[in-house]
């Protein structure tokens, strides 16, 4: 990982980013088209969206206005709660397809485990794999009961869960799992929301190594195997959260900001969900 070129293959040869951008919460038009543009401009190749965010229109704007060719772009979308279900999800594909202008996605997700529904779901995603819709298929914020029910009864394992992921979270169980599943892990929030910012060990560490404190956790994500895609709206923070790959945190140092686990969310708890 000495690039934001650089990127992982998936489990069935699909080379993914290790880093990307994330638009959650961003408004849909200027905002984010501005977002998405900025990001490519500096270098980024993959971006995050999902139907429920409400700005696939937006990023589909984005995309369609960079010079860069849509096969080195690697663009991500999710399904929601309301849509799952076999045939509804393959509806909500297509109109997610529209909405962002393109012929294909490079992965499409589940974004939560909706009991009684997400097998169903996944099935479309196996349909929509099959028929070369998509390059990769994966899902979002799913535990180790949920995979393995999808690995039992599917036909195509998940190529990547995508999940709350940071020091305060760092859900060692889950992702010792998908690394012998041959799952990649991904992390949303990566920086808590920010509330890491100002913690003494990662003030020390970003004193230590000269970099600001979401670059500490940013690359802590990378040598942990783990994708990364930090939201941000702001050009001078796009780019300073990809200057992550002229750096190593030493091993010592990654057991300590390992050590702050608190099993601790920002977000909803995936088996107590209020889909």
């Amino acid at each position: 990982m000495n690039s934001l070129s650089d990127t992982t293959v998936l489990s069935n040869g699909v080379q993914m980013p290790w880093m990307g951008l994330g638009v959650f919460k961003v408004e849909d038009g200027a905002e984010v088209t501005n977002a998405v543009k900025a990001a490519i401009h500096h270098g980024y190749r993959s971006i995050d969206t999902a139907s429920f965010y409400d700005n696939e229109e937006g990023v589909g704007k984005a995309i369609q206005e960079t010079a860069i060719p849509r096969e080195e772009l690697f663009i991500t979308t999710k399904v929601w709660n309301s849509d799952q279900g076999y045939d509804s999800t393959l509806k909500a594909f297509d109109v997610s397809l529209r909405n962002l202008g393109l012929e294909y996605l490079d992965l499409y997700l589940i974004h939560w485990p909706v009991k009684g529904k997400y097998m169903d779901t996944w099935r479309a995603l196996e349909t929509l794999y099959k028929q070369g819709k998509v390059k990769a298929i994966g899902v979002s914020n799913f535990q180790i009961h949920h995979l393995k029910d999808l690995i039992e009864d599917g036909e195509i394992k998940p190529m990547v869960n995508q999940v709350e992921y940071h020091p305060s979270l760092t859900q060692e169980e889950l992702h010792d799992y998908c690394k012998q599943q041959g799952i990649q892990l991904e992390a949303w929030s990566p920086l808590k929301k920010g509330r890491l910012m100002k913690d003494e060990t990662i003030v020390a560490l970003s004193e230590k190594y000269q970099k600001t404190p979401a670059q500490i956790l940013l690359r802590w994500d990378l040598q942990n195997g783990v994708v990364t895609i930090p939201k941000s709206t702001k050009e001078h923070r796009i780019k300073e959260n990809a200057d992550i790959f002229d750096f190593n945190i030493e091993q010592e140092d990654m057991k300590r900001i390992s050590s702050l686990n608190l099993n601790e969310r920002t977000g909803a708890d995936p088996d107590h969900f209020d889909f």
